[in-house]
């Protein structure tokens, strides 16, 4: 059985994370920062798939996957993304963190797993 969240268009997805952070003083240039990180794709490339009505599932099956993605650990919606074994589970949750981590007020260079 599919995880209903794979169906949900990234369309609905995309304003609600926008909201989040800009309700804590962040930008939408540093969440797009953040969603390019982790799937490669640029903020143009992001625009495209709001307007098709890409789903998650269409989503992250196109992304590249940053290599250093791996090194996103914690909890979200109480679970470890670490230890996610949906391999396409993990990618929506690692960009859910990555959110969460944004609109706590993280540094983008922290957030973006950059070396310092």
């Amino acid at each position: 059985m599919e995880h209903r969240i794979y169906g949900m268009s990234f369309a609905r997805i995309y304003p609600l994370y926008v909201e989040k952070v800009e309700r804590k003083g962040r930008t939408t240039e540093e969440l797009d920062d953040v969603i390019e990180w982790l799937t490669g794709y640029t903020p143009a490339e992001v625009q495209a798939h709001i307007e098709a009505g890409t789903t998650l599932r269409e989503f992250f099956d196109g992304a590249r996957i940053n290599p250093a993605a791996s090194l996103i650990t914690g909890v979200i919606c109480g679970i470890r993304v670490e230890q996610i074994d949906d391999p396409l589970m993990q990618r929506i949750r690692y960009l859910d963190k990555l959110v969460d981590e944004l609109a706590r007020g993280k540094a983008l260079q922290k957030v973006l797993r950059t070396p310092a």
